[in-house]
């Protein structure tokens, strides 16, 4: 193992400490993971909307996945959603100045599911939001295929604005993932960027993976 895949994960490590004891408490769905919050020590009391715990908050796969479905499902039987806010990351097809051939992607698994577990319990904590899910496709993609999926309910959408853009600006720079991009001068891994990287501190989590 490469000392920069080490100083990778110990940053990303210091990340994930920032946020504190999630106190999450996690069931088997099927063959993934739902999760109903329960507050970290010291934080606000916040009600689990998703007393059934029927769909996993996050979910690591090779397969596509439905926009609409996903959404739906979310919304499900809540009567007190009023806002829903997405995103959907795709595979472009040119990067800092090179043609994108095709994006593998390779994670940490348990890790990287638990990490975006505690940033979803940060989120409940921060921001006023009933649900959120967060779906990341991993190996190997092709431009204008999707990538990842982020979707937040709130009674308002200002919440759900805010916890999207603060779910994905760590998702870019802590979550565990590895990006390698094919291209016609041959392959490279992808590090973030210093924009990330503030984009991320912005919310008071340090980061420092830019080069």
């Amino acid at each position: 193992m490469s000392l920069v895949f080490l100083d990778l994960l110990a940053s990303r490590a210091r990340a994930a400490a920032q946020l504190g004891s999630s106190g999450a408490f996690t069931t088997e769905v099927g063959n993934s993971m739902a999760a109903c919050y329960h507050p970290p020590r010291g934080g606000p009391a916040r009600r689990c909307h998703n007393t059934a715990m029927v769909q996993a908050r996050v979910s690591i796969q090779t397969g596509d996945f439905d926009v609409g479905a996903e959404i739906a499902q979310l919304r499900d039987k809540d009567a007190g959603v009023g806002a829903v806010c997405s995103f959907l990351g795709t595979v472009r097809d040119r990067n800092d100045g090179s043609d994108v051939q095709s994006l593998e992607l390779e994670h940490y698994p348990g890790m990287t599911e638990k990490a975006i577990e505690a940033m979803i319990d940060e989120a409940m904590r921060r921001f006023d939001i009933r649900r959120a899910r967060v779906v990341h496709r991993v190996g190997l993609m092709q431009p204008m295929e999707q990538i990842v999926l982020v979707v937040v309910t709130s009674a308002h959408r200002g919440s759900s604005f805010q916890a999207c853009e603060f779910l994905m600006d760590y998702l870019k720079t802590q979550a565990p993932f590895w990006k390698k991009e094919q291209t016609p001068e041959g392959a490279r891994w992808v590090d973030a960027r210093v924009a990330d990287d503030a984009a991320l501190e912005r919310w008071g989590i340090s980061a420092a993976n830019a080069a």
